[in-house]
This record gives C-alpha cells, structure tokens and sequence, in this order.
C-alpha cells in the first residue's frame, strides 16, 4: 500500500470523467433511496485525502460522517484487519467464539466512563447498537416508555426511525413506527426562547414534567440521548442540562442511555463527548469511530443491566465480526498512540479561531458550536431572527466541492455546516480546507 500524497490536487471539474461513467452505472444498479453527498467515486483514503479515481484529491472534513477518525486505511487497522482475513472472516461468536470479541469488550470496559463492572455485547451498526440498548433496558427494568429529545438522530432501522425526530429524509413515508416512544425537549442553547445561559435548567425542567406528566417516570425503561446530537445539528445541550437529566433518571430507576456513535473515540477531545460533565451513562452506545471503517457496534454498560436478557436474546449472525474486531483493536491501538483527544483538542482550537473571524465579517453564521473535531456553523438569514438558511448551507456545500473540499451538511433545518475532520489530517490540510470553506463565503 503506497500512502496517498496528503496535498489537494485537482486534475479535472469535480466530478471528473470517470466518476461521471461511474455514477452512470450505478444510477442503473444501486436503488434510488441510497443517496450520496458527491458523486466523486473513491479511489484511496489515507490521513486526510481522498483520491478518486480520475487522480484528484480531495481533502476530508466528512471521516465517512465521523468513522475514519484514524484515517481511511490506518497502518494498524490494515495490519490486524489483513493478519485476521488470513485466519478467518467468520466463525459466528454465538456458535464458536473467538478471542477478538472478548478483546474488543474488554476494551470498551476500560475505555468507556465509570469504574462499575461493566460487559458489552457487539453488533453490525449504530442503529443495531440503539435497538439493543432499548431491549436491555426493557428486560432489565421490566418496563415500556422510552423517552427521546428533539433534534435527536438514532437510526433508520423501524424502532430507531420512531426515535429519530427529523422526518425528512429519515421517516417519511415509512411509518407506522413503533409504539411507546416518547419526545422531549432539549437544551438547543442557541434557539432557547429566554436565552442560551438559561436554557440547560428550563429545558431539563421542561423535559422533567413533561415525562413525570405525560407517561409518568415509573412507566420508563430508558431516556436516550446523544451528549453531543449529531445530525440534528452538532447541538451541545447547554451545561446544567444532562446532570439533571441523569439525575432524573437515577432516581426513577430509569436506564440513562448515551448513544456516542457519533461523538465517541477521540472525536470531541475526549474517550466520550459524556466525560465533559462527568456523566456516567449506564449503557453507551458506540459505532462509527469504533473500527475504522469496518463495521462494529456495541452496547455497553453496567454488569447487570447488561446481564438482564436470558441468553440467547441477544446477538446476530454477523454481530462482533473477528476482522470488524481486529479493525477495533488497531483503531483503539491508533487512538492511544497518536494520543488523537490532544489532536481533536489542537483541531479545535484552530478550527474555531478560523471560523470566528469568519462570523465576524459574513453575518449569515448564526453559531459556532461543538467540541474537538466535531465543529459546525449554523448558518441563518441574519443573526436578529436566527431564520435558518438551508439555501446557503447547500450552495457552500457545492462550492466546497467544486474546489475539493468534502464537507457534509446535517441540522433539523437543513442550515448546518458540519466538520468532521480525520484526527490525524495535517495542519496544512486543516487551514487549506479552511481557505476554501472562507473563499465560498466570500463568492456566496
């Protein structure tokens, strides 16, 4: 394997000849539902390039939305991943188990927040990991309700649809969903109606009644919630606001669930975006980030919350795969070597200088907002009546790309610029992106 050069390079229009021959093919094969950011078709990823296959390169603030975290064919991850394709891709762990799961659990129990006993059971994706932890919590606590926030984002799978909040393009037409869950309000600091430093005691209080009101704590097997909300926005719920939710829930006999697909491993500065506030989740949810690329997921918690289901009720043909758990093993290896929270830590702090000056001169960006190398700009018809501007954030998007910068949008209103930068890109590639992310502002 021979690494990419980690330098922009354009050769021909994004995208170019042979992207468009494939995009074509795929237009008569791939079903239409499945969509894509930019038709650019991949070649090599490495650090934070992504050549496609007309030689151009590209720099990266997507990670695949927040998964090569170490880069797209980390040095580790390949090693284990190739070393366990030669040995075996699949045996089934609820047939004959093999030591890369238990590796990958053990893992999770010291990496995760807490020093309680804790196991993990792993599975396919984030939305798996989701639906698993409802079923944990259910059997443990012999309960229904689940509670949810606005803004929230959990999957496209039936029960994680019914989840999520934003109906378009996750829910509609899709239904009906499934039954018993339950949605709240969130600390949204930047649209809170009395202002952002009230906003993480009222919104909790509001979550608070509404669930004591409305399905009564008793009734609840478990609250979800994403410490940091990924696709509603890169939303971080104002301070004071999951204490008191934990809070809540401890002592309702409630199963507080962090669901860190997006913001876990490294991506905020942190193991887990749940440490900011010394929460202590008693399940957490992990996916993305986790394996570098190959597919893995887990719920894991607390020794006996996790033991409730009788055997057998958890699991999956392909649940904990040996060569996803070789992937994990590198990427976790990657993480503590590089020491990629000091790295997520360094890309925020010149992410939001460069953004700040950018807000100073283009009005249209309402806030900067997130945690490590999970940033995003809402963006706004003017910062008087924070009117979302879906419209600016698609043409900024487009402009990105045209000149090689990959960068994905997200946000109930569709107004969201977010990056996800690999936490192993140069710096030069870093403020590079950035100079084509402030020229489409100042064409826009």
């Amino acid at each position: 394997m021979t690494a990419v050069p980690q330098e922009r390079k354009l050769v021909t229009a994004i995208p170019g000849p042979k992207s468009q021959e494939l995009q074509a093919r795929r237009l008569g094969a791939v079903a239409g539902g499945v969509g894509s950011v930019l038709p650019v078709f991949t070649k090599r990823l490495d650090g934070g390039i992504l050549e496609d296959v007309d030689g151009n390169r590209l720099i990266d603030f997507g990670s695949g939305i927040a998964v090569t975290s170490v880069g797209g064919s980390a040095e580790a991850v390949v090693r284990r991943a190739t070393a366990q394709l030669a040995d075996f891709t699949h045996t089934c762990f609820m047939v004959t188990p093999y030591e890369g799961y238990v590796e990958v659990c053990e893992a999770l129990a010291e990496l995760t927040p807490g020093d309680h006993a804790k196991k993990s059971a792993l599975f396919n994706s984030g939305a798996e990991a989701v639906e698993n932890a409802v079923k944990i919590a259910r059997a443990y606590t012999k309960r229904q309700a689940v509670v949810v926030f606005d803004h929230g984002y959990h999957g496209r799978t039936n029960l994680t649809m019914a989840l999520t909040a934003k109906n378009m393009p996750y829910k509609h037409g899709f239904g009906p969903f499934a039954p018993e869950v339950y949605r709240v309000p969130v600390a949204y600091g930047y649209r809170w109606p009395t202002g952002a430093e009230n906003c993480g005691p009222e919104a909790a209080a509001q979550a608070i009644d509404q669930i004591t009101k409305q399905i009564g704590a008793e009734n609840v097997a478990a609250i979800i919630i994403e410490p940091v909300l990924g696709e509603g926005g890169f939303i971080e719920p104002a301070k004071g606001f999951l204490p008191a939710i934990v809070k809540f829930a401890n002592d309702n006999g409630i199963v507080f669930v962090a669901d860190e697909i997006q913001s876990g491993f490294c991506r905020t500065g942190q193991w887990f975006a749940c440490e900011d506030e010394g929460i202590v989740p008693d399940l957490i949810t992990t996916a993305k980030g986790i394996a570098g690329g190959l597919p893995l997921a887990a719920v894991t918690g607390r020794a006996e919350i996790m033991d409730a289901p009788h055997a057998g009720g958890l699991g999956g043909t392909y649940g904990g795969n040996p060569v996803a758990c070789a992937g994990a093993l590198g990427s976790i290896e990657t993480m503590k070597e590089l020491d990629l929270n000091a790295k997520a830590k360094e890309i925020e702090s010149l992410m939001k200088a460069r953004l700040s000056a950018m807000q100073e001169k283009y009005e249209i960006i309402g806030d900067i907002r997130g945690r490590g190398a999970m940033i995003a700009i809402e963006l706004v018809k003017d910062p008087a009546s924070k009117t979302p501007n879906p419209e600016a954030a698609a043409a900024l998007a487009k402009a990105c790309h045209a000149e090689g910068v990959i960068v994905l949008t997200c946000g109930t209103y569709g107004n969201v610029l977010r990056f996800l930068p690999p936490l192993v890109i140069g710096e030069d590639l870093l403020n590079e992106g950035l100079d084509v992310i402030e020229a489409a502002f100042a064409t826009l």
